[in-house]
């Protein structure tokens, strides 16, 4: 089950990606040879029009083949992608990225739509509670509104935690309102030293509630959030693979919280215990990352790409073809070098937890 969910959201992930740049060539008049599912060898094929839709042995994403990418034939092949406008070349080569980040968009609204639209409020709500933590013990619950700490109003997350700090080793008495609007009392000790990321009680607590709306708001809001939960996540991935480069670089070491494919594997045999909503926003985030990666200026990305066409703009001409090929070339190998130290990084970490 893990291996298949992996396979699938791999191919997902990136049969997207070439979708876009596959719709964007066809629309701007550009041949597309071929589109093909998974990677070669190729198992089967099938010619419709101009194109070649193929069906390959390796299971995972896909690839576009455009007709003159590297060079055209000639200058006056009109279907030729390097005959085209490099206004058009660049909406092609950016296609694939855009469709990535709208993909990301897409699953993160699907969530608020099942889950409801996340609201600041003024009370304190559990969202999660720890294995084995005092909070668990008493019965406190996921949703469960804390409204009283040994009597005194609980006006706020940070009022509660120092509330809970203050108590630490003593017998402290927890009123909380249930989903269903019931109020009970529990009786808990607050830790005096709580397991490392866990707190006193062992609650995650938010002060974000979720609200259904009326059916004809709730696309339009839960876009909204979606979209701001995608430009978040972009955030989050610039700075981390900036830190894995600082790290690289500096320390000449792959920072432990980095992960290649055997780490995505490992995640996703997580995830896919979680249900189909976890599983949808762990796709939203790899497509972020996808996002991002590919519009960092290495070739062979997609933004080496925009970086040769911003250079012919430049300077009124394209690099030469043996000069382009040889920077792919390059950027390939520093792309392969890249993926094996984190590979070798994700294989370490794994038999370091085996041995734990």
């Amino acid at each position: 089950m893990s291996f298949l969910a992996f396979v699938i959201t791999l191919s997902v992930l990136v049969l997207c990606h070439e979708l876009g740049h596959f719709l964007l060539a066809k629309r701007l008049g550009v041949k597309v040879e071929e589109f093909g599912f998974g990677l070669p060898p190729r198992i089967a094929s099938l010619k419709r029009g101009e194109t070649t839709y193929s069906i390959n042995a390796l299971p995972i994403g896909g690839f576009v083949r455009l007709f003159g990418e590297e060079e055209a034939p000639s200058k006056t092949a009109k279907d030729a992608f390097m005959n085209k406008s490099k206004r058009a070349r660049s909406a092609i080569v950016a296609a694939g990225v855009l469709m990535n980040l709208a993909l990301a968009t897409v699953a993160f609204s699907v969530i608020y739509l099942r889950i409801g639209i996340p609201v600041r409020t003024n009370q304190v709500i559990v969202s999660g509670i720890a294995k084995n933590s005092p909070a668990e013990m008493a019965g406190i619950k996921t949703e469960d509104r804390i409204t009283k700490v040994d009597g005194a109003e609980v006006g706020g997350v940070k009022q509660f935690i120092e509330s809970v700090k203050a108590k630490a080793g003593q017998t402290v008495e927890i009123e909380l309102e249930g989903k269903g609007g019931a109020s009970t009392a529990v009786k808990v000790i607050p830790r005096l030293d709580p397991p490392k990321g866990e707190g006193a009680l062992g609650v995650a607590i938010t002060e974000t509630d979720l609200k259904f709306y009326p059916i004809w708001q709730m696309p339009f809001l839960a876009l909204r959030e979606g979209i701001k939960d995608s430009l978040s996540w972009a955030k989050t991935t610039i700075e981390v693979i900036f830190n894995m480069v600082f790290e690289l670089v500096t320390k000449r070491v792959v920072p432990r919280d980095v992960a290649g494919f055997v780490g995505i594997y490992q995640v996703t045999g997580i995830v896919v215990k979680e249900g189909w909503l976890a599983m949808l926003k762990f796709l939203g985030v790899l497509s972020i990352n996808l996002f991002v990666i590919n519009l960092f200026p290495m070739p062979p990305l997609d933004g080496g790409k925009l970086l040769f066409i911003g250079i012919e703009a430049v300077f009124g001409k394209r690099l030469a073809p043996k000069v382009e090929r040889w920077a792919q070339n390059v950027g390939m190998i520093l792309l392969v070098i890249l993926i094996v130290l984190i590979t070798i990084n994700d294989i370490s970490r794994l038999f370091s937890k085996s041995l734990l």
